[in-house]
């Protein structure tokens, strides 16, 4: 069940907040896949109205992290094995051009915070897994957004939701194998060498594939 807490409405935009809160706990496992929806807990947990928690599970079931099973049931969709390789296929296709095309778009203050965030966690002799989520959500969404595409973008923010939900249910962390690839691609990214920023996230991506069915 999600964590008691408030949402603001600073921006006016309470269910997109909402939103944001259920989706976080889906993506971080406090809602694992099987989990029953019950709407009214949800709510009072958030501290909102039913109507923008509607709102924001009508959207979370439309973009397939919910699935209904009877007209009153909601529950949060069981990442499989083959959502995963799928996921992780089309990724394979699309994130390494994505990167290429953010090379030279990039920030020198972007590169900075993810060198940065790198070189915390390599210098961490026990990173926990929220540690290794924060860049590596930072380090991929970043390239997705500096893509220019935001086709490219929504398409690896959409498969990389499946597969970070598999690999924190399923897979034992391996942060050491994870941060080589990643100074791999800081290193080149600094640079501005698309081509090997290219060809580091394709070789990335396959060692995640590898390493997950390893470790199965």
């Amino acid at each position: 069940m999600a964590s008691d807490r408030s949402i603001t409405n600073e921006t006016g935009k309470l269910a997109d907040n909402v939103y944001r809160a259920v989706l976080g706990d889906i993506l971080s496992c406090r809602l694992p896949g099987g989990s029953v929806i019950q709407e009214r807990k949800l709510a009072a947990a958030l501290g909102v109205s039913r109507s923008p928690m509607r709102d924001a599970l009508n959207r979370l079931e439309g973009e397939g992290m919910l699935v209904r099973l009877t007209e009153r049931l909601l529950t949060v969709r069981v990442i499989t094995l083959q959502d995963y390789l799928h996921s992780l296929d089309l990724r394979a296709l699309v994130e390494p051009q994505a990167a290429a095309l953010a090379t030279p778009r990039i920030t020198d203050e972007e590169i900075g915070r993810l060198d940065t965030l790198l070189t915390t966690l390599e210098n961490t002799q026990e990173p926990t897994a929220e540690q290794h989520w924060t860049f590596d959500d930072a380090l991929h969404g970043t390239l997705a957004e500096r893509s220019g595409n935001p086709f490219l973008a929504r398409t690896i923010h959409e498969m990389r939701r499946y597969t970070k939900i598999f690999e924190r249910q399923t897979v034992p962390m391996r942060l050491s194998a994870g941060l080589v690839d990643h100074r791999k691609l800081v290193t080149a990214l600094t640079a501005r060498d698309a081509d090997k920023v290219k060809a580091a996230m394709a070789e990335h991506i396959r060692k995640v594939r590898k390493r997950t069915l390893a470790g199965l």
